[in-house]
Parts: C-alpha cells; sequence; structure tokens
C-alpha cells in the first residue's frame, strides 16, 4: 500500500510517499496546487493520501487527490493513535499533531518532547501512555531577528550565524549574540524542565533550524528532520485501519 502524505507549512510544502511504514522518497516544495497534486499522483499508484496544513491552499488540489484514493484532510476530528488531551483542539496546529503521533510510533512506551525549530519554535510532550498533554509556541530565531528590526529605529536585520561569543562588540555582533545565545540557553532551560517530570525522556528536533540546534545544546537530542511526515503516514494508516472495520461491519 503507497501513501501520500502532505504537510503545508508557513513557509514551504513537504510531501512524501511510504509503502506501509517505510519512506519512499520526499520532495520540497514552494506552493501546493492542482499541478503539484497530479504531478506527484503520476509518480506511484497511491492508495491513500493525507493533508495537513497551516493555511489557505488550492482547494482544487483536493479535489484530485479525492477522486483518486481514500483521502484525509487532516483536522481536529480526525481520529488519532494518540490521546489528545489539548483542551482547544480546533485551534491546535496539525503539524504538531503530527510530530507528536510520529514520536509516539518511533518511540513506542517512552516519554517524547518534540521540538520543532521552524517558524515558531514549537514544544509538544507525548506520554508513554501515547497521550498529548500539549506545549509551548514561542518565536523561531528569523521571528526574532525580523522583530528587532521592524520594532526598533535602528537595529538591523541580521541572519541567523555562528557565532562563539558571549557578547558582542558591534550592534549587530550584540543582537546575534541577544538572539543565538538567548534561544539556545532558552531551549535548554525548558528541556531540563520537561527532563526533571518526565524520566527517561527523549528529546526529537525538527523543523528548519533543526540542525542550527544539533551540537550546540547541552542537552541530548535526536534529530529527525521528517517525524511530522511519519506521524501523518500513522494518522493516515489509522483512517484506513476504521474505513477497513467498518466497511466489515456493515
Amino acid at each position: 500500500m503507497t501513501n501520500l502524505v502532505i504537510d503545508i507549512g508557513n513557509s514551504f510544502t513537504k510531501t512524501a510517499f511510504f509503502d506501509n511504514t517505510e519512506l519512499l522518497e520526499s520532495e520540497v516544495h514552494d506552493t501546493f496546487t492542482i499541478s503539484t497534486a497530479k504531478q506527484l499522483l503520476d509518480k506511484h499508484a497511491v492508495d491513500g493520501a493525507i493533508m495537513s496544513s497551516v493555511k489557505s491552499f488550492d482547494s482544487d488540489a483536493t479535489s484530485v487527490l479525492q477522486d483518486k484514493c481514500f483521502f484525509i484532510e487532516l483536522n481536529h476530528q480526525t481520529p488519532v493513535p494518540v490521546k489528545n488531551l489539548y483542551q482547544s483542539p480546533e485551534t491546535l496546529g496539525m503539524d504538531r499533531l503530527a510530530g507528536v503521533t510520529g514520536a509516539s510510533a518511533f518511540f513506542p512506551g517512552k516519554n517524547v518532547l518534540v521540538v520543532d525549530a521552524g517558524t515558531c519554535i514549537t514544544f509538544d510532550i507525548v506520554t508513554d501512555k501515547k497521550e498529548y498533554l500539549g506545549g509551548s509556541i514561542s518565536p523561531g530565531l528569523n521571528m526574532r531577528f525580523k522583530a528587532l528590526n521592524n520594532f526598533t529605529g535602528k537595529l538591523p536585520f541580521l541572519d541567523i550565524t555562528n557565532i562563539d561569543y558571549l557578547w558582542g562588540k558591534t550592534t549587530e555582533e550584540s543582537v546575534l549574540a541577544g538572539v543565538i545565545n538567548g534561544t539556545l540557553a532558552e531551549t535548554d532551560e525548558i528541556i531540563n524542565s520537561y527532563h526533571r517530570l518526565f524520566p527517561e525522556l527523549i528529546v526529537v528536533f525538527c523543523g528548519g533550524d533543526m540542525f542550527f540546534f544539533d551540537k550546540k545544546l547541552k542537552n541530548k537530542i535526536f534529530a529527525f528532520e521528517k517525524i511530522v511526515l511519519y506521524g501523518l503516514n500513522e494518522i493516515l494508516k489509522h483512517n484506513v485501519q476504521l474505513h477497513k472495520n467498518k466497511k466489515k461491519a456493515i
């Protein structure tokens, strides 16, 4: 069974094909349109597809998918293989839910903290009992640089840069020291707080800025770039099985 998963994020769209749990291939797209959907369907004979989006997209693309296979547009009412204890599920970003679903499947019986370092930095905790408890959202690195530039009169907009100093000797160095060191210290301390609450915690990093954090944090982390895609595949598999069970019961 070949599954197609589609993750429409704030900056890019990521797609992947799975054969059961095996990742066959993945791609990154600037946008997701009806043309993109047709190109993907031409690559493989797709049995099922799932789409998660944090922004608006070409609705005609979903029609193409619905015509070709079992299709799910992930929302807060979609059944998932973890217990979602978030108190406002209708406001929860589906990428966050997919991330913890993937983490729970990949590390069964473990407490897992999923950190997505992208446009925003999100922390989400799923327990060894497959319970999603919730998490936190803070500005990502680029957003912090943009805020300093937008809300002040003279501070420059800077790109993410590796630094090896605690304080800056110029304004540019001072902005870099503040944003980079501050974000790393904040992230380490949040992870420490979760470690104090959850024994044998596994910390998984994903997102566009994932590799910037790798080896800079004091805490041990697993870099898992495609954890959201794996999670979407797990949700799709779960719903396919529910659909099959429902048909058998009729």
